[in-house]
């Protein structure tokens, strides 16, 4: 894709091309995550990792906050979905076409699990600045980065338990990030960590006043960009194996069956097939009350 043809995201080229940036590019919806964000994303990803002049890719978001997470009713978002013209074309595909708990697991699969987990092991280092809030999805594109910046005054919470009822989001890297009691309370409560707290348990590498955010993110990637790309890759590939060994992937794996089987409680309880808590069920609070 060309820059001019990506509807969602700002696709940035620094430094005679040794660093790319992107940037989440729908503020008036919080850069909430609808289907064609997520296919654009992979597709930038995608070009940053196969052109052999990048060496590190800083992933942003314009307006007010970071992410809001999976996109959960905007006209976009629900036209992306819908049967029709305005359909996105990865709706209809990889499962899309399949009927129950089948179509949901395999969509999910491709789009909120296996897309995150790819950009985890993307073969370029990967640099989250981050701001605003970030909520439930938006912990997991923050996540899949190698390293994680944050302005003063960033919050960080997944609040799907108390909204929608289920066990934390697809990609389900809680108890690595947070530890494992934190994880527990915070998705039992909604409540939120600030960025201080996160950078104290190590889940932010570096914390800067919000109007030194990006100018800091350029200038820590310069530092990054400068060593051997072999000494760059091996280190990433190194660490991420050790997490591997000790049953980083295959938790991924096993949560992810546990976040689907949460989906498929939904669905049997509730008349309409909503496969997720809705306002009425017992102890779900409206989604839309998220702050």
């Amino acid at each position: 894709m060309t820059d001019a043809e990506y509807r969602y995201l700002t696709y940035e080229s620094l430094d005679s091309g040794t660093i790319v940036r992107i940037m989440l590019n729908r503020p008036d919806a919080r850069n909430a995550q609808n289907r064609g964000l997520l296919v654009e994303l992979g597709q930038a990803f995608a070009r940053a990792e196969e052109d052999d002049t990048a060496r590190v890719v800083i992933l942003g978001g314009h307006g007010p906050m970071f992410s809001a997470g999976h996109d959960m009713g905007s006209k976009q978002g629900l036209q992306d979905m819908a049967p029709g013209p305005g359909q996105h074309p990865s709706a209809a595909v990889n499962g899309g076409n399949r009927d129950g708990v089948e179509r949901f697991m395999l969509q999910e699969w491709h789009h909120f699990f296996e897309n995150t987990r790819r950009w985890r092991n993307l073969r370029k280092i990967t640099i989250a600045a981050v701001h605003g809030q970030v909520f439930s999805a938006g912990l997991m594109l923050m996540w899949a980065c190698d390293l994680i910046l944050a302005a003063e005054g960033t919050t960080f919470a997944d609040v799907v338990a108390s909204r929608l009822g289920m066990c934390g989001m697809e990609y389900f890297a809680h108890p690595w990030e947070f530890g494992p009691r934190k994880a527990k309370e915070l998705l039992l409560t909604g409540d939120s960590m600030d960025a201080q707290e996160a950078h104290a348990i190590g889940m932010v590498s570096k914390v800067f006043p919000p109007d030194e955010l990006q100018d800091s993110a350029v200038a820590f990637a310069r530092r990054i960009a400068s060593i051997p790309t072999v000494a760059a890759l091996l280190i990433k590939e190194s660490v991420n194996q050790s997490v591997d060994q000790m049953g980083f992937y295959n938790a991924l794996n096993a949560c992810f069956s546990l976040h689907e089987l949460n989906h498929a409680h939904w669905a049997w309880v509730h008349e309409n097939r909503m496969p997720m808590g809705l306002p009425g069920d017992e102890g779900i609070v409206d989604w839309r009350a998220s702050r």
